[in-house]
C-alpha cells in the first residue's frame, strides 16, 4: 500500500505546524523521518493516523483520496502507529493485549481466546517476532514489550507502520534484533515510517530519509550517500558538532558517598539492592541500564523523593539519608528528573513560575513573604533565551509548550543556578540534535567548573560520550564499572552488562 500526503497544512491558532507538506510512503520501504522539536513530525503523523484533520491538502492511498474522521478510520485504512510509550496492560497476557478492542468471538458472542492465540502465533511466525502469546506483559523485558506493540498493529491488518522513537529503551543488542524485525516487515511489503533522533540508526535502517524543519520538508536523500553531519545540518539549519568538548579530567574530593543503600517500591519489592558508589568533584559518573532496573528509584532516593530503607547517603560531609528535598537543594544539589510531568514542572503554571519552582524562596526572588516578580520575569526570560525555549512569551502556560521545550525549560532552571552536584536523569530525552549539543555542553561546563555530575540515560551513546566512569545497573544492583579515562569504553561489553550477562 502506497500513501501520499499532498499539500498538507495544519494550523493551531497563529502557529502553523505543517506548511504545505508533501510526503510519499511506499510499500516495501523504510522511510526515515527526522526533524527537531516543533518541526511538525508528530502533527503530520497524527494527521496520517486520523487523529487530526488537515486544514488544507489531502491524503491519498494507492492514488485514491481518503478522509479520516478519527483514528478508527486510520486503522481501518491500514495505518498503524506504535507509540514511544507502550500502551499495554501489565497483568494481561500478550494475546489479551493484542486483541484488546477487536476481540474475536464465537458462538453467543463469547470471547474466542483460542482463535486469538492462534492468530497471534501466526503473525509471530510470519514476521519472526518470537513472542510467547501466553506470557504476562509484566514478566517481559522492554524489548519484547516493544514487539507486542508491533503485534497489536499487525493484528489489525496494518499495511503502514509508524514507529515513533522505537529504540528509546532498548539495549544495543536489542536494537540489532529490532532492526531485523523492521527489515522483515519491509521485505513482507509493509511500509514503515521510522521516526527517531538517533542519526546513526536512521542511516542504518532507512531506504529513504525526509527531514522536516519549521513545518516544511527541507531535505530528502539516500542514506547511502548522507552523513550524520549532513542530516544534522538539514535538521537545524547550521553545522552541529557531535564531539563533546571537555576539559582535562581533574577529579577532586568526594562530594557524594552512597553506602549500601536499599530502596523499596510501594509494593515492598526491592528496587535498589545494597548499592554503593561515590562521585567526586570534576567527574561525570554515568549510570547505564535498561529501564526498570532500579535507576529511577536510585535517583529518587538520592534527591529525596523516595525513602531509603537502609544504608547511608553523604553529601558534602552531611548525612542526607533522610533530608528533605529542599535541604538537598540548599546544599547545591540540582535534579533534572526523568519524568518532567511528574516531578519537573506544573503544567498549569506559567513558564516564569516553573523557572523558579525550586528557588522562589531565595533572597534574589523573595523579600520575606513577597516574591519579587519583576526579577522572576527577567530571569525566566533570560533562561528561555539561553536554553532556546521556543515560546512567544514566558507568560505562556507550560502545558502549551512542546515536549522538547518543556524539557529545556526544566534543564534551564536546574543548570542556571549555583550547584555542587548535578543529577541528570534522561536530560536530553525527546530533544533534537541542536538542543542535545547545547545541553551536553552545559553539563560538561558543570563538570569542568568542579561540580560532580551523575547522568542516567537510556541512550548508551550519550552515557559513553559524557562519562568519566560508567556504572551499569541490572536488577537493582551495580553489576559492572567501566573507566573511560583508562581507555575507550567497550559498547558491546556495557550492553551485555545491561542485559545481565557477566563479563
Amino acid at each position: 500500500m502506497d500513501v501520499e500526503l499532498r499539500g498538507i497544512t495544519k494550523r493551531f491558532g497563529p502557529v502553523t505546524a505543517n506548511d504545505n507538506v508533501n510526503l510519499t510512503i511506499r510499500a516495501g520501504e523504510v522511510l526515515g523521518l527526522l526533524g527537531e522539536n516543533g518541526a511538525g513530525k508528530s502533527t503530520m503523523m497524527n494527521i496520517l493516523s486520523g487523529l487530526y484533520a488537515p486544514d488544507e491538502g489531502e491524503i491519498l492511498i494507492d492514488g485514491k483520496p481518503v478522509r479520516f474522521e478519527g483514528p478508527g478510520d486510520g486503522i481501518a485504512a491500514g495505518i498503524g502507529m506504535v507509540h514511544q510509550h507502550f500502551m499495554l496492560v501489565p497483568v494481561f497476557t500478550v494475546a489479551e493485549n493484542v486483541i484488546l478492542g477487536v476481540e474475536p468471538t464465537g458462538r453467543l458472542d463469547y470471547l474466542d481466546i483460542a482463535t486469538a492465540r492462534r492468530q497471534v502465533r501466526d503473525i509471530n511466525e510470519k514476521y519472526g517476532l518470537q513472542v510467547n502469546p501466553d506470557a504476562l506483559i509484566e514478566d517481559l523485558p522492554v524489548g519484547i514489550q516493544q514487539r507486542v506493540e508491533i503485534l497489536k498493529v499487525l493484528f489489525r491488518s496494518a499495511e503502514v507502520l509508524i514507529l515513533d522513537e522505537p529504540t528509546a529503551v532498548l539495549t544495543p543488542q536489542e536494537v540489532e534484533e529490532f532492526f531485523g524485525i523492521v527489515k522483515s516487515l519491509r521485505d513482507a511489503g509493509k511500509a514503515v515510517v521510522f521516526i527517531t533522533h538517533k542519526l546513526h540508526e536512521i542511516l542504518a535502517i532507512s531506504d529513504r530519509i525526509n527531514v522536516l524543519r519549521g513545518g516544511r520538508i527541507t531535505g530528502e536523500g539516500d542514506p547511502k550517500s548522507l552523513t550524520e553531519n549532513q542530516l544534522a545540518e538539514m535538521m537545524v539549519g547550521r553545522p552541529v558538532s557531535f564531539d563533546v568538548a571537555r576539559g582535562p579530567f581533574k577529579p577532586g574530593d568526594t562530594l557524594l558517598e552512597v553506602n549500601d543503600i536499599v530502596v523499596l517500591r510501594d509494593n515492598d519489592e526491592v528496587a535498589v539492592d545494597h548499592v554503593s558508589f561515590h562521585v567526586r568533584s570534576g567527574e561525570v559518573v554515568g549510570i547505564a541500564g535498561v529501564q526498570g532496573n532500579g535507576q529511577s528509584e536510585l535517583i529518587e532516593a538520592l534527591t529525596g523523593l523516595m525513602h531509603v530503607s537502609s544504608g547511608e547517603i553523604d553529601f558534602l560531609d552531611n548525612d542526607i539519608t533522610h533530608a528533605s528535598v529542599r535541604e538537598r537543594h540548599r546544599l547545591g544539589m540540582a535534579h533534572i528528573p526523568e519524568d518532567r510531568h511528574k516531578s519537573g514542572m506544573i503544567g498549569n503554571f506559567t513558564i516564569y513560575e516553573n523557572m523558579v519552582l525550586d528557588s522562589y524562596y531565595e533572597d534574589r526572588f523573595s523579600n520575606g513573604p513577597n516574591i519579587k516578580w519583576p526579577e522572576v520575569l527577567r530571569t525566566a526570560a533570560q533562561y528561555a533565551i539561553d536554553f532556546d525555549v521556543r515560546t512567544p512569551s514566558v507568560y505562556l502556560k507550560a502545558d502549551n509548550l512542546s515536549g522538547g521545550n518543556q524539557q529545556k525549560m526544566v534543564v534551564a532552571r536546574e543548570l542556571e543556578r549555583v550547584t555542587k552536584l548535578v543529577i541528570a536523569s534522561q536530560p536530553t530525552r525527546g530533544l533534537d540534535v541542536g538542543s542535545i549539543e547545547y545541553i551536553h555542553g552545559r553539563l560538561m561546563n558543570s563538570r569542568d567548573e568542579g561540580d560532580g555530575v551523575i547522568i542516567v540515560s537510556s541512550e548508551l551513546d550519550e552515557i559513553m560520550s559524557l562519562s568519566d566512569r560508567v556504572l551499569v545497573m541490572f536488577d537493582g544492583r551495580i553489576v559492572a564499572e567501566f573507566d573511560a579515562i583508562a581507555g575507550p569504553l567497550d559498547k558491546n561489553a556495557i550492553g551485555l552488562a545491561m542485559a545481565g550477562v557477566a563479563a
